[in-house]
């Protein structure tokens, strides 16, 4: 059982600003919606494990690169 509650984090801005591509061209690879990416961004929405993979293929990186927890500061 895991203690502690953590938080999904990503680098998901990050890296679509290092590679020039807007929201909307981040959505168009990966076949969701510009408001998902935009929630994803946020931190309000939590992917899909395809999405999640789609994503890392997109910018060539292993998923835990791009996705990570941190532990919920009380």
């Amino acid at each position: 059982m895991f203690g502690g509650s953590s938080l999904l984090k990503n680098r998901v801005k990050e890296l679509r600003a290092r590679f020039n591509l807007t929201q909307g061209d981040l959505a168009e690879k990966t076949g969701v919606t510009r408001q998902t990416i935009v929630s994803l961004e946020k931190g309000s929405y939590t992917p899909s494990l395809l999405l999640a993979m789609n994503i890392a293929e997109v910018f060539g990186e292993p998923i835990e690169q791009i996705f990570y927890k941190e532990e919920e500061t009380k």
